[in-house]
């Protein structure tokens, strides 16, 4: 998937999206299970409105996203000292070990495998300093089965109408194709995006986490601290490093942003 027009319109099209209650939640959790606000990893960041976010409440912020086009919007309302980094989830590579992971709006369902989602727990472990925290939301089965799976959404803007439409395909997997129709005077240009996004049960989950080298701490009905049920939609994890395969690494330099 490109996102080069989803892009362009991923702000506008996720007015729903409360990002400053995001962070205020991502923020609690961390100091919460003892995280520092000190280098925080905002893994696939997209247009960084969270990364913004938690740069102001005092994290030194990097964001990576593998879309060229999402990090051209970032990198226009980044806050001083946010640096943003082009790299895809499953080929992590940091210049020494970060405090905290935060990976935000069921970014990990986007992985298109099982083994990337192992992949990417056991990147971020091999990045994260001692007792360091990884923090992520994900989409449950639930969700993907009864309210995401076949359904079609539309949402419209002055300059874009966005059809978006649902194929459940089993086992957690559900495809989705975007149709952007975009205003161009008089006429409308008409451009799509797929991709397929993939929920893993609880269990999972944790199994993947535990083989990665983390201890989980909690998991919680997003975006809340409740315990979950058999109808959530979404779960947020907190699991911690207790010892850093990678710790005579070097601490992160920050304030320089990387496209």
């Amino acid at each position: 998937m490109s996102y080069d027009t989803f892009a362009r319109y991923y702000d506008d099209l996720t007015q729903n999206i409360d990002y400053a209650l995001l962070a205020a939640y991502y923020d609690e959790l961390n100091v919460r299970f003892g995280g520092r606000r000190g280098i925080l990893l905002d893994l696939a960041c997209g247009t960084g409105s969270l990364s913004v976010l938690l740069a102001e409440r005092g994290y030194d912020v990097i964001g990576t996203d593998a879309s060229p086009e999402m990090l051209d919007i970032a990198f226009s309302k980044q806050h001083g000292g946010v640096q943003f980094l082009c790299q895809d989830m499953t080929e992590l590579d940091m210049f020494g070990t970060i405090d905290t992971t935060v990976c935000a709006l069921d970014s990990i369902n986007h992985l298109e495998s099982i083994d990337d989602v192992r992949t990417v727990f056991e990147k971020v472990a091999l990045f994260s300093d001692n007792n360091a925290l990884f923090i992520f939301d994900v989409n449950t089965p639930y969700k993907h089965e009864h309210i995401l799976g076949d359904s079609t959404f539309v949402y419209e803007t002055e300059d874009v109408f966005c059809v978006w439409e649902n194929e459940y395909l089993g086992d957690g997997a559900t495809d989705i194709q975007l149709d952007f129709f975009e205003r161009a005077g008089d006429l409308w240009r008409r451009s799509s995006d797929g991709f397929t996004e993939t929920a893993y049960p609880r269990e999972t989950v944790e199994e993947l986490l535990k083989g990665a080298g983390f201890e989980l701490c909690a998991v919680y009905e997003y975006p809340t601290l409740n315990n979950p049920t058999e109808t959530s939609e979404k779960l947020t994890f907190v699991a911690k490093i207790v010892e850093s395969k990678n710790a005579e690494a070097a601490p992160l330099e920050t304030g320089r942003q990387i496209l």
